[in-house]
C-alpha cells in the first residue's frame, strides 16, 4: 500500500484570462483546446498521461505531490450541512447521503468504500482554480467538480453518465476499465445505478497527474488501487430539450405580465352565427396567432431569455449571505479600485449577447450603461476591478453585492 496523503499539496494555477486555444496543452497531451473540441469532445474517449506535469517533475526531483485537499481536510467536508455528500460501499453495496458523523465515515486504511464530494468549487478555492482550466467550454454547459476520495477498492460499481466528464487522478491510483457497449440496462437488485453486463473493452491504470476524458454514455468501472485514491470529476450538465423547453416557456409566460397590451379583452364583432358552436372559434385563433407574431412568440429568441437565465440558476444547496458590516456605495466604489470584486464561490453569471443573468435574475435590464459594462466584465472575465460605475446606489450591482452574490476577493 503506498501513501500519497502525507504529501506536499500541488497548487493548481489559475488560467489566464484568455486562453490560447490554438496552442498544445499539456493538458490534453500536446493538442490544443481547438482540437480536442474537433476530435473527442461529445465523440470519443481520450486518456492523458502527465496531463498535470507538476506531478511528474516533482517526482523526479524527488518530491511526491498529494492532491491539493489533502485526505484529512477533504474528509472534514463530509461533516458539514452545505456541503453535498454520499458514502458508497462495496462488498455488499450501500448507499448513505451526508452530512455524515464522523464515526460514519471509514478510515482510510479500510477497503471498499468512496465517498463523493459534490461541488468543491464552491467550497475549496483549489477546486474552484481547476474550472477554469476548462473555460474554453461554454459556462452554460459546466454542472460541478466532484471530489472522490477511496479506500482499496472502493468505487461506485460500473455505471455510464448522461454527460461528459473528466477524471483526474490527484492522488493515489485508480484502475479504470472502460466500454462503449450498447447494452446500458442497469441491475435492478442494487441500490445504485450498476449496469448489469458491464463488458470491458480497455483498461488503464491512472496516475497523479493523469486524466481520462470521457463523453456521454461510455460505461466505466473505477477502482482505488491505493488508500485515501482521490479522483477529481470535472462534469458538464446535459438537460434536456424538454426541461429546456419547459422552463424557457413558463419564463417567458411571466415575462407576458410586463406587456399592457395583452390586458385588452378579446372582441368577435365579425363573428357570424354558427351551425358548430363547439368548436373554438376561427376568430379567436385568428387574432391569438396575430398576437403571438406580434410578440415574436414563434420565434427562438422569445425563449432564449428564460432559458439563459435558468442556466444561471445556482445549484439548489447553494446558500447565500450577504456581508456583516456591508460597505456604503462610496466604500464600495473605493474597494473597488483597489480589490477585485468576484462572484461568490456558488453563484452563477451568463451572457445572451449584452444581457447578463446572475443566478437566474437579468442583471442588465433598466440599468445604467456602466453597469451593464460592469456585468459584462464579470460575466466575461469572473472578475471586475477598477472600474468605478457612477451609477452605483440601487443598481443590480451593489444590489448583488449587499445579497452576497458577488463578493471582494481576500
Amino acid at each position: 500500500m503506498t501513501s500519497f496523503y502525507l504529501s506536499k499539496p500541488y497548487e493548481p494555477p489559475q488560467a489566464p484570462a484568455k486562453l490560447p486555444l490554438g496552442e498544445p496543452w499539456a493538458l490534453f497531451g500536446g493538442i490544443s483546446p481547438d482540437q480536442f473540441m474537433a476530435r473527442y469532445w461529445h465523440k470519443k474517449p481520450l486518456l492523458i498521461r502527465g496531463a498535470i506535469p507538476a506531478f511528474a517533475l516533482s517526482a523526479l526531483s524527488g518530491e511526491q505531490l498529494d492532491s491539493p485537499i489533502p485526505t484529512q481536510e477533504l474528509l472534514k467536508f463530509a461533516l458539514q450541512d452545505g456541503v453535498e455528500s454520499r458514502l458508497v460501499k462495496s462488498n455488499p453495496w450501500s448507499f448513505s447521503s451526508g452530512p455524515f458523523a464522523k464515526k460514519a465515515i471509514p478510515s482510510v486504511d479500510k477497503p471498499n468504500w468512496t465517498l463523493l464530494l459534490q461541488g468543491m468549487e464552491a467550497h475549496h478555492p483549489a477546486a474552484a482554480k481547476i474550472l477554469t482550466w476548462f473555460r474554453f467550454i461554454p459556462d452554460a454547459r459546466l454542472d460541478d467538480l466532484m471530489v472522490s476520495i477511496a479506500g482499496i477498492g472502493g468505487g461506485v460499481g460500473p455505471h455510464f453518465d448522461s454527460y461528459d466528464v473528466f477524471l483526474i487522478q490527484m492522488s493515489g491510483r485508480r484502475q479504470w476499465r472502460i466500454s462503449e457497449q450498447d447494452d446500458l440496462s442497469l441491475n435492478p437488485n442494487l441500490p445504485l445505478k450498476i449496469l448489469q453486463n458491464f463488458k470491458s473493452e480497455q483498461e488503464w491504470t491512472l496516475e497523479p497527474g493523469d486524466m481520462l476524458y470521457l463523453p456521454p454514455h461510455v460505461a466505466h468501472d473505477g477502482i482505488a488501487l491505493d488508500a485515501g485514491c482521490q479522483t477529481w470529476s470535472v462534469g458538464f450538465r446535459s438537460p434536456s430539450f424538454k426541461e429546456l423547453l419547459q422552463e424557457g416557456l413558463w419564463r417567458l409566460a411571466e415575462s407576458l405580465e410586463d406587456i399592457p397590451g395583452l390586458e385588452d379583452k378579446f372582441a368577435d364583432p365579425k363573428q357570424s352565427a354558427t351551425q358548430f358552436a363547439e368548436q373554438l372559434p376561427d376568430e379567436l385563433i385568428k387574432q391569438l396567432g396575430s398576437k403571438l407574431k406580434e410578440l415574436k412568440l414563434d420565434q427562438i429568441d422569445g425563449f432564449l431569455p428564460g432559458i439563459t437565465a435558468y442556466l444561471s440558476e445556482p445549484k439548489q444547496q447553494a446558500f447565500f449571505d450577504g456581508p456583516e458590516e456591508p460597505l456604503s456605495p462610496g466604500q464600495f466604489l473605493k474597494q473597488l479600485g483597489a480589490t477585485p470584486l468576484v462572484p461568490h464561490p456558488q453563484t452563477r453569471i451568463l451572457s445572451l449577447g449584452k444581457q447578463v443573468y446572475c443566478n437566474g435574475e437579468t442583471m442588465t435590464k433598466g440599468q445604467a450603461q456602466d453597469i451593464i459594462s460592469a456585468w459584462q466584465t464579470l460575466s466575461a472575465q469572473k472578475a471586475l476591478k477598477g472600474k468605478k460605475p457612477k451609477h452605483l446606489d440601487k443598481s443590480s450591482l451593489y444590489e448583488a453585492y449587499l445579497a452576497g452574490w458577488l463578493v471582494f476577493q481576500t
